[in-house]
């Protein structure tokens, strides 16, 4: 009875959806050529240089292609830590 409802009001379940992302991501990255692995070492290097100027939380940056049109993106996603204030007096 779920998944009648689910389709009779188009919301898919979560994994379909995760499917769907990862199959666009390994279609872009098909398309742009990239060789694998390059995302990987890509997004280790984009850590290293970013958290020696700025305290990020590097196991939750996301790195993702898209594309729009012809256009390809590559997208990063980086949480920053909180800045700690000092009190003063």
């Amino acid at each position: 009875m779920a998944n009648f409802l689910d389709r009779l009001i188009n919301r898919q379940p979560k994994s379909a959806v995760q499917a769907k992302e990862r199959l666009k991501f390994v279609l872009i990255h098909d398309r742009s050529e990239i060789p694998p692995g390059v995302i990987d070492l890509l997004k280790d290097e984009i850590i290293e240089v970013i958290s020696r100027r700025i305290d990020i939380d590097p196991d939750a940056v996301r790195i993702e292609m898209s594309q729009e049109g012809r256009q390809q993106r590559l997208i990063a996603d980086i949480p920053l830590r909180p800045v700690k204030r000092r009190k003063i007096g």
